[in-house]
């Protein structure tokens, strides 16, 4: 179940939750060991080993579905996406960076319980079964919630603690899988959105041999990749030259855009297959491109074909 963009609601019936900068992932289990399934639906266990072994020991071979986030936490004891990318995109972690980088799982909701489907149960009855559950421990949390408070407070709260924002659900909504639902609502404090890589920049300087910039797309309404801007600050040296390494890989000889780009950008350009997805904060998107985007980082638990334009998602 996925969230529409708005403000935070007001009025009675609602409950919020804090906003995670992690991985969207549900975790089924069925008496064997608990597989984690990726927004597109891959099986990404194997990175994930230490989250495994703390379901089986939390749920004890219980069947249940459970839904949350996969973060990675900072110094501070808050999520960050760019410490989580350490380990995103590693098929088979090593004990090392399971012990320098480690993943929490922060569970949100409860899908299914002893084989049974709640998801027909409102959100209250379904987070109350999730805390009858007990699963905190090192590597799994389950989150607060509060009702009964002002949107407002709790965004907020959410910027004074440096949080990525915050999510409002009815009190009495079901659980709609693969539905963007009205009836869950997420306020981010900083403007986000999914891109496409279309294309790349070589640098200039010590970055001549790797990207300096990336050029973005994304799907506009009638289905079209089109063109949003270009990013070329929020990388470090070690991610230009891995990005280099993996778009050479994805080259084309054309523009992948179904609207051709401005020729400003299309000169020099290295084009890709419109295949990776990226992940970029913005001050605002014009029509015309993003402004001050960042980038953040890679996802692999987006397809292409679910990017589209900036704010529709």
């Amino acid at each position: 179940m996925l969230a529409t963009l708005g403000s935070p609601p007001v009025g009675d019936g609602w409950a919020f939750e804090m906003k995670w900068d992690g991985q969207r992932m549900v975790a089924s289990t069925r008496g064997n060991a608990p597989i984690l399934w990726s927004r597109n639906g891959h099986d990404v266990s194997e990175s994930y080993p230490e989250l495994v072994e703390a379901l089986s020991t939390a749920l004890a071979g219980r069947p249940a579905v459970v839904d949350g986030e996969i973060v990675a936490l900072d110094a501070t004891g808050k999520p960050s996406f760019r410490r989580l990318q350490h380990r995103m995109h590693v098929v088979k972690p090593t004990a090392e960076l399971r012990r320098t980088t480690p993943a929490t799982y922060y569970v949100f909701d409860l899908l299914v319980l002893d084989g049974a489907e709640i998801m027909s149960l409102p959100y209250l009855d379904r987070r109350a079964a999730l805390t009858d559950l007990e699963l905190d421990g090192p590597r799994i949390q389950v989150p607060p919630h509060w009702v009964d408070v002002d949107g407002q407070i709790m965004l907020d709260f959410a910027r004074e603690q440096s949080l990525e924002g915050v999510v409002a659900k009815r009190v009495e909504s079901t659980y709609r899988p693969g539905i963007r639902s009205p009836s869950w609502v997420k306020t981010p404090l900083r403007k986000n959105t999914e891109v496409i890589i279309a294309g790349w920049v070589p640098g200039t300087g010590m970055h001549h041999n790797a990207v300096g910039s990336l050029i973005l797309g994304a799907h506009d309404d009638a289905g079209a990749l089109v063109y949003i801007g270009h990013v070329g600050t929020g990388f470090t040296a070690s991610m230009r030259r891995k990005l280099r390494d993996q778009l050479a890989e994805l080259e084309r000889p054309t523009s992948p855009f179904d609207v051709p780009p401005p020729r400003s950008i299309a000169r020099g350009a290295h084009w890709v297959e419109p295949l990776l997805v990226g992940d970029v904060e913005y001050r605002e998107y014009t029509g015309e491109g993003l402004r001050h985007p960042s980038w953040k980082g890679l996802r692999d638990d987006k397809s292409a074909d679910e990017v589209g334009l900036p704010g529709r998602h």
